[in-house]
């Protein structure tokens, strides 16, 4: 019996499979360079010392970190939540027709959307896909459906079902990194699930008695592999180099760990095998060789439900930088600048003894005495380096860093020297804030508006009935409706406006209180002015809609209502003035009286 057992005999492979792993393999060592440089970066964030960084080759004894670029990633992380998430009501649906945009349309749609967005995992799931798009400068999400309805002992079905967001890590998604876009470039997703869940999967995918027959030889096959590599007592080896899979010594661990790699192909391919040009497809392929699944993608928007941001573009390339890829080295010569001044530090406060001739063993301290010979003699070392100078040139690698990455002091409450009017500082913070401004807004546009679209045409595929909970803004009252996919059917998308409405309102409000403090005075200019337009103009800015504030002329209903009022409180008071006090009422009801007035 040979000691030696060939994969290649035992694995009855798929010629499209192979081909699909191969182009993982090989589009994930195009991009190793970046994932090394993900790592250091990594180290940097989390380090609470020197010693797990680039820093451990220096030859310092102190191996303090100075926490900068995490201080860096924390603030950016904050104000990019606070700036998305400013609101409640921080979404709108646009209708591409006016049957698309009727009040009904919007209210349900504008509902449903809301129950999905109120779905405790969403808003998680933003937070780490905005700590991606800070860690890796890469962001990626796509659309599952969900349902965790579970039957009560009423026989009701209660929790959450529909669409929900899936973070997809840097790390497991590949693609052709010079494509033109993301969108039209192939990709490839690798997830590692357990036997159990690829067993429920695929009974899922599997619609009909033939298809159910199928998807369990198919699984009978795989576990079939694993049964015989664990028995085998010899050597497992392979020619092909796909068979490592990441994260695994060998391909016999992988086998024996109970899990299963699942790669999943999106976009356009040719088949060899059969033959045929395969146009928008999804193609899924577990442990490197065997396809699961092959099918035209489903949605209706034409492309995969995958959307990518990146914080630094780079032309030909679709793998962006991050805020805080150039920052490393600076990070780097932070915490050596820090070590090498406390280094000198303690140099100065312990410093080396030169020894000359003959000197008795001695205690190195205050008031200690030392018996040196004719010739003998201790002389202490010192240095003429002022490290108090390294504090300055460390003030000022901080403020660049905070600089470079996009995070303006204003940010984090810390004015600039100077008296400024309130008008001043604000054009300073709108100025300095650009940069900040202008990569939240490219990941609303690139990210939360794509996948919000998305969970919408996904539900619409697969939703039946669903009665979702409406709070009434103006009367606080929460209500129930329900709603069925023809509700929310319509053409049109649904637009985030957050981050954008944030910094433009800011802006123009400030705008149009300097312009009112300047040309107020001239009532010719302001004689062309519309009061109560100025005043709906003013509700929007300030997101007042829903008190309903504003109506035409309000005030000098509510003041006649007013002066009524108090006139009724006057003639009321007037009168009670005019009636004699020891006189009650019921004295002039005679008729009340059955004995009559007196003779």
């Amino acid at each position: 019996m040979s000691k030696v057992l060939q994969l290649n005999d035992v694995l009855m492979k798929d010629q499209l499979g192979c081909f699909i792993a191969n182009t993982f393999q090989s589009w994930d060592n195009f991009r190793a360079n970046k994932k090394s440089d993900w790592r250091e970066l990594y180290k940097y964030i989390y380090a609470t010392d020197t010693r797990t960084t680039s820093n451990s080759v220096l030859p310092w004894k102190n191996t303090t970190t100075t926490p900068k670029l995490t201080q860096i990633r924390d603030n950016l992380y904050a104000n990019y939540m606070a700036s998305m998430f400013p609101k409640r009501r921080w979404l709108t649906w646009e209708g591409s027709t006016k049957d698309d945009e009727t009040k009904a349309k919007v209210d349900a749609i504008k509902a449903y959307m809301g129950y999905i967005i109120d779905y405790q995992g969403f808003k998680d799931t933003v937070s780490r896909l905005v700590l991606d798009y800070i860690d890796n400068g890469n962001t990626f999400v796509t659309v599952d459906w969900l349902d965790e309805r579970v039957e009560t002992a009423s026989g009701i079905k209660a929790g959450y079902v529909g669409p929900v967001a899936r973070r997809i890590s840097p790390f497991d998604i590949v693609m052709n990194p010079t494509a033109p876009d993301f969108y039209r470039a192939p990709k490839i997703v690798r997830t590692l699930v357990s036997l159990g869940e690829l067993q429920e999967y695929m009974q899922r995918l599997s619609t009909d008695d033939s298809e159910r027959a199928t998807a369990k030889k198919l699984f009978d096959y795989l576990n079939e592999i694993r049964l015989r590599c664990s028995t085998f007592e010899g050597d497992i080896s392979s020619k092909d180099e796909f068979y490592t899979v990441d994260g695994f010594a060998t391909f016999r661990a992988y086998l024996e760990s109970g899990y299963a790699e699942v790669l999943t192909f999106y976009g356009d391919l040719y088949d060899t095998e059969s033959k045929t040009f395969l146009k928008n497809h999804i193609v899924q392929v577990v442990d490197r060789h065997k396809i699961i699944r092959k099918e035209p993608n489903p949605s209706d928007s034409g492309v995969p439900p995958i959307f990518h941001s990146g914080w630094r573009l780079r032309q030909d390339n679709l793998w962006a930088m991050g805020p805080l890829d150039n920052l490393v080295g600076m990070q780097y010569r932070l915490d050596h600048l820090e070590n090498a001044k406390a280094d000198y530090f303690d140099l100065v406060n312990f410093p080396p003894l030169k020894i000359k001739g003959y000197v008795e063993d001695f205690t190195w301290g205050p008031f200690e005495k030392i018996y040196v010979g004719d010739e003998g003699d201790v002389e202490v070392l010192g240095s003429n380096i002022n490290p108090l100078q390294a504090n300055l040139e460390l003030n000022m690698l901080e403020s660049k860093m905070e600089e470079l990455a996009g995070s303006p002091k204003e940010a984090m409450g810390f004015r600039t020297p100077g008296e400024k009017t309130a008008y001043e500082v604000q054009s300073l913070q709108n100025a300095a804030g650009r940069i900040f401004q202008s990569k939240i807004t490219q990941f609303e546009e690139q990210i939360i508006e794509p996948l919000l679209n998305a969970m919408l045409e996904m539900a619409r595929r697969k939703m039946d009935t669903q009665t979702v909970r409406v709070l009434d803004d103006e009367f606080k009252v929460a209500s129930f409706m329900t709603l069925t996919p023809d509700d929310i059917m319509g053409a049109g998308r649904i637009r985030p406006v957050a981050a954008r409405h944030f910094a433009e309102t800011a802006e123009r409000v400030q705008n149009i209180s300097a312009f009112y403090q300047s040309v107020g005075q001239d009532q010719l200019v302001m004689s062309h002015f519309s009061s109560i337009e100025t005043a709906k103009l003013f509700e929007e800015l300030l997101d007042l809609e829903q008190y309903k504030l504003v109506q035409p002329f309000i005030r000098l209903t509510e003041q006649a209502e007013a002066e009524g009022i108090a006139n009724q409180h006057q003639e009321d008071n007037m009168m009670a003035a005019q009636t004699p006090g020891n006189i009650a009422s019921d004295d002039f009801d005679t008729a009340a009286d059955p004995v009559g007035p007196p003779q």
